[in-house]
This record gives C-alpha cells, structure tokens and sequence, in this order.
C-alpha cells in the first residue's frame, strides 16, 4: 500500500536574507522586535534575569527593552571590570513588583492576540453570512444591529424623512400628518 503525502508543507524554514521590499521589511521588523521583546520579558520573569536590549528599526530608529531598566543594564555592563566579586549592584525599585508587572503584561498581550483573533473571525462570519444571505446590515433585525449601525440608520431614517414629506405634501390626493412621535399617517382627502 502507497503511503499517503502531507496535504501541507509545514512551518517552512524563512532563509535569513535581507528582504528586499521596504514595506515587507519594515513589517517583518515590527513583528519580530515584538516577539523579542516578549521572550525578553519571559525570561525575566521565569528565571529572574536582567536583561537590556537595544534594536535598531530599518529607519533607524531606537526600540529598547530593559529589566529592571535598560539604564541599569548598562551600567552594570560597562562597569563590570570595576565591581569585585564580593560587590553586586542591587536593581532599583521592587524585583517582585517587576515581575509581577511583567506577568501581568505577558497576560494582557495574550489576551489582547485572542480579542484580536476572536474579532477577525466575528468579521469573517458576518461579511460571510452577509454575502451568502444577500441582506445588508441595515436589512437586518434592529436588535442585532450594534449602536454604530444603529446610529447610522438613525441618521439614514432622518434623511430620507428630510426628503420625503416635501415630495408628499406636493402630492394632489394625500394628506401626510406627523403625529408627537415622529410616525406619519396617510389620509385620502
């Protein structure tokens, strides 16, 4: 029996070039800096490690991540032959409110990447539904619509009333009256 083939290639190894685009370059950067910064914030918090980072964007431009500050990283760093092995620079500020923070944040970018996600597929699911049904959001039942949508019909409503009752009072055999909540009646005269 002839074994069966992966459909899919996998994750694929991305050759480390230069990418060319400026655009694709400029994303790629912000993308990966991000995920540095997040492995850099783990680290601290998991092992308690001190950590500076300094990234250059493609415009030039600075990034920098430090734990407990980036100030201190490099102090230590540049002041190291002169520290004796009995003598340790303590961080500033509360390590454990440090990690604590650090926690914290790692939670908040998590949960913020699933709102992210939850909301494209919503997105997805309504622009799907809306062209397999052919309805517009304002064919729609109201109480589905949100208070954006809502508004906009509110507005939509308004406008078309601003041209409508002209064109009935110009006409000969009917009679619009409005009555205190804004509905209007049609009498035959």
């Amino acid at each position: 029996m002839m074994s069966k083939k992966k459909e899919n290639l996998g994750r694929q190894k991305i050759p480390m070039v230069k990418i060319k685009k400026e655009s694709h370059r400029q994303v790629t950067f912000s993308k990966r800096r991000a995920g540095l910064f997040k492995k850099a914030s783990e680290l601290c918090t998991l092992c308690g490690a001190e950590i500076g980072i300094i990234v250059f964007s493609p415009a030039n431009k600075p990034f920098s991540f430090g734990h407990p500050s980036v100030e201190s990283g490099l102090d230590r760093y540049m002041a190291r032959n002169n520290i004796s092995l009995g003598q340790t620079q303590q961080p500033q500020g509360n390590p454990t409110a440090s990690c604590e923070l650090n926690i914290r944040l790692t939670q908040i970018i998590s949960e913020v990447e699933e709102e992210k996600k939850r909301g494209q597929a919503l997105e997805e699911k309504r622009k799907t539904n809306a062209s397999r049904s052919g309805i517009n959001w304002w064919e729609g039942p109201v109480e589905e619509m949100n208070m954006v949508q809502l508004q906009e019909m509110k507005f939509a409503l308004e406008e078309l009333r601003k041209t409508v009752v002209p064109e009935t009072n110009t006409m000969p055999f009917y009679e619009v009256k409005e009555d205190v909540y804004g509905f209007f009646s049609w009498i035959i005269k």
